[in-house]
């Protein structure tokens, strides 16, 4: 059974300048999931993901390796509302 459930997931660690972002649409397409991912003025990387409950592990996981170049530090993940706007998208996007 399909639900749609959202996440706030923050990542800290050498994240930005090392396609961190396009590594987490890149994931997030595979997996089906919507949302956006953005790079923050702290130096972390912030990303609001939307879909299917089952597959929210695998991209979490996903996300504490990242791209060869990143040095994750940490992922925060938080259970949030989903927004109609992610709703509305067709892929995960990457805002800038």
């Amino acid at each position: 059974m399909y639900h749609t459930k959202a996440w706030h997931i923050r990542v800290f660690g050498k994240v930005q300048g090392v396609g961190y972002r396009k590594f987490a649409k890149a994931k997030a397409d595979e997996l089906g999931l919507q949302g956006s991912a953005q790079n923050l003025l702290d130096g972390s990387v912030e990303i609001f993901a939307c879909g299917d409950e089952s597959v929210a592990a695998r991209f979490l996981q996903a996300l504490w390796v990242g791209p060869s170049r990143a040095q994750v530090q940490e992922v925060q993940s938080q259970p949030c509302a989903p927004k109609q706007e992610w709703l509305d998208r067709s892929a995960f996007e990457i805002l800038t």
